[in-house]
């Protein structure tokens, strides 16, 4: 594979070795460095224990049985988890080394899904990449992991992470949902400032080598040179590496239904098994391979018959020309994994047919199924249909074998292992172009001039919003929950005491909520986004549209709230708001599209508008807005030193409303009109305190 992907004077692979630190002497690993760095690689070294807990535990025991849906034989030890951290630090300390902040690295598979966080914290700029080659599994299987949310959380430390099929995308998408509370759009997840994309990159195969090998002489010989070919037996062909995932035991079941219910395929069907050995020193590997043999010596011993025996079967690893020759001629070419992120052996018997014929029968919970949709695709759990399968595999006419094969010889032979790999990197260098069009994030130089520029004007204008600015979302908006803590307090009291500035809370809460928040005399409020205004200790009213339209709309908010848990209904003095943070991100995101159509249908051609907030809908007058006050306020004076800080779309109004020598911020990720960006309200809080 890393001939294959890489060829790059630039690039170097880092891996594990293969061998244990604790027998290494630090003469040894020099040796072994030097010697990897000749092919463009450099080892990360594990001691005994880490192989232990973290290669064969957490990965192995913990993280490959879940993700392939064998929920009843994942482990869960807190030792294992620790050294899967100590390695993922590890690969981290070693990838630093060749990465500056221009790198790009690339990140591959479940054994290490917290390193791409660990290399965003070491190295904010450079460009990351993960790639998973296993499937990722359903949320309901996906929460069963203690360590959820960190793995979550290291995954999105890449900017662009990679699956095999749609479906892996999808169920990562809804554990981002469902675990971190992150919404996407297409797959765009914005988070710390930046955007996570996951999208779904089918990886290929070298196919010209599989297509080219068959015609090579070597292979003919070794073709001629098989006795098992020149008994005019039709070949039923299953290659596997010894796992369980693999479906290998359930194959076989099939097989014997196929041979009790076809008796005049007897002595004329051989199907050669091989199984690759894999993970041999643990336990539950050791027992797929004495089931597996009791399995295969069961049918032979039921079935065979002086001159023919139904299996062929090698526990060992073919050389390659060996394997390509089995490929080219099998008849039928068995792959029935239970589950499978993509399984490579199907394009691979598929690229070997250059005569175009012969038949592959493929587990539909395979990967490679969604583009190999011409193959005789089962269900490997259902024993019947796989042995149906085989019968009208043998009976398939020629000609039809060769239009199923030609198709999907076409679709592989397009979208190749280099293919794929271009295919990535080309979307991990457009992810750049996408962060770049963030807002940046203020800088210690930055910070630096807003001081300056704050100590040096003398009148000064600075607009907040509350919550998600001043305050972190709660669960719930009533006032008690969300009132302001001491330190905000002080710090909107130190700048109100200034009298060169005009400090003003511009929020979405009703008047009488905000007054209840901030006593500070001197600071000025405006509620429900420019509605009400505190003006010489006075709410003056802003906007004069009747309130006529809020009954009928608020009975279908209530009507929907009946309908989805954990919704409430927040009445204002000139807005609605239904609020669905609490109910479960699927739930949510049906309910509000439903929503925000009948709304749209029930105030088309009104000037009340339907509005889309931080996990809100608002109904409000179109013409009541942050942007309007803004205006208002920037008319009544002129202002040395204009700020303006908010998180959402309601800000986004003030924010274009303002001149361009303002200082405007963003709180959080997206797409703002903010010139700068800020990434949490500890942030904000921090800003403002050191104002003087």
């Amino acid at each position: 594979g890393v001939s294959t992907v890489s060829k790059s004077k630039d690039s170097v692979w880092i891996g594990w070795p293969g061998i244990s630190s604790n027998v290494l002497t630090k003469k040894d690993k020099q040796d072994i460095i030097n010697e990897l760095k000749k092919h463009g690689c450099h080892p990360v070294f594990l001691n005994d224990t880490q192989i232990q807990n973290y290669y064969f535990g957490y990965s192995n025991t913990t993280l490959w049985p879940l993700f392939h849906y064998f929920t009843n034989m994942a482990r869960y030890e807190d030792s294992f988890w620790r050294s899967y951290q100590e390695a993922n630090e590890l690969f981290c300390t070693e990838t630093i080394k060749f990465a500056d902040e221009s790198a790009r690295v690339w990140v591959h598979d479940y054994q290490l899904m917290l390193l791409p966080k660990m290399l965003r914290n070491t190295a904010p700029r450079s460009l990351i990449g993960f790639f998973l080659h296993t499937p990722f599994p359903s949320y309901e299987i996906f929460r069963q992991l203690p360590q959820r949310r960190e793995l979550l959380e290291g995954l999105l430390g890449a900017d662009l992470v990679g699956f095999h099929t749609y479906d892996y995308v999808r169920h990562f998408l809804t554990s981002i949902s469902h675990g971190l509370g992150l919404e996407n759009h297409l797959g765009s997840i914005k988070h710390n400032n930046r955007v996570v994309k996951a999208d779904a990159f089918p990886i290929g195969i070298d196919y010209k080598k599989y297509a080219k090998n068959p015609k090579t002489r070597s292979v003919k010989k070794l073709v001629q040179s098989f006795d098992i070919f020149k008994k005019h037996n039709k070949i039923i062909l299953a290659v596997d590496r010894a796992d369980y995932s693999k479906g290998i035991p359930a194959r076989l079941d099939a097989y014997e239904l196929f041979l009790q219910q076809n008796q005049n395929y007897h002595g004329k069907v051989v199907m050669i098994l091989l199984a690759v050995p894999s993970r041999e020193n643990v336990q539950e590997y050791q027992q797929l391979r004495e089931t597996i043999e009791q399995k295969v010596s069961r049918i032979n011993g039921n079935f065979s018959t002086v001159d023919w025996s139904p299996i062929s079967y090698r526990y060992q690893s073919l050389p390659f020309n060996e394997l390509i020759a089995l490929y080219s001629m099998a008849d039928v070419m068995m792959v029935t994994p239970l589950r499978d992120g993509m399984n490579l052996v199907a394009k691979e018997y598929v690229a070997s047919h250059h005569k175009s014929d012969g038949v592959l029968v493929l587990s539909e919970m395979a990967g490679a199924a969604s583009e190999l949709s011409e193959a005789i695709q089962v269900n490997p759990n259902d024993t019947q249909q796989v042995s149906n399968a085989l019968v009208t595999a043998l009976k398939m006419p020629a000609k039809e074998q060769k239009e199923r094969m030609r198709a999907m010889q076409r679709r592989i032979s397009t979208y190749t292992i280099s293919t794929w790999a271009d295919d990535y990197i080309g979307e991990l260098e457009y992810s750049r172009d996408r962060q770049l069009k963030q807002p940046g994030h203020l800088r210690d130089t930055d910070l630096t001039q807003i001081a300056k520029v704050y100590k040096a004007a003398d009148k000064r204008l600075i607009l907040l919003d509350y919550d998600g600015t001043l305050k972190n979302f709660v669960a719930s908006p009533s006032r008690s929950l969300a009132h302001p803590s001491s330190r905000v307090r002080r710090a909107i009291r130190k700048l109100t005491d200034n009298k060169q500035n005009r400090i003003i809370i511009v929020s979405g809460r009703p008047k009488n909520v905000l007054e209840s928040f901030f006593e500070t005399k001197g600071l000025g409020l405006i509620a429900e986004h420019g509605g009400w205004v505190f003006d010489a200790g006075n709410w003056v009213k802003y906007s004069l549209t009747p309130k006529r339209w809020k009954r009928p709309i608020k009975s279908i908010l209530e009507k929907y709230t009946s309908r989805t848990p954990g919704s409430i209904v927040e009445e204002k003095d000139f807005a609605l708001v239904w609020h669905y943070r609490n109910v479960s991100p699927d739930l949510a995101f049906v309910r509000k599209e439903e929503l925000k159509m009948d709304l749209q249908g029930q105030l088309s051609d009104s000037e009340i508008g339907v509005f889309e907030g931080n996990k809100i809908i608002e109904i409000k007058p179109k013409n009541m807005h942050k942007g309007a006050i803004v205006a208002e306020l920037l008319s009544q004076d002129k202002w040395d030193f204009i700020m303006a800080i908010g998180d959402d779309y309601t800000d986004e109004d003030m924010f274009r409303a303002l001149p361009e020598r303002s200082y405007s911020i963003r709180v959080g990720g997206g797409d703002t009109a903010a010139r700068y960006q800020l990434d949490s309200v500890d942030e904000v809080i921090n800003l403002l305190a050191n104002l003087k």
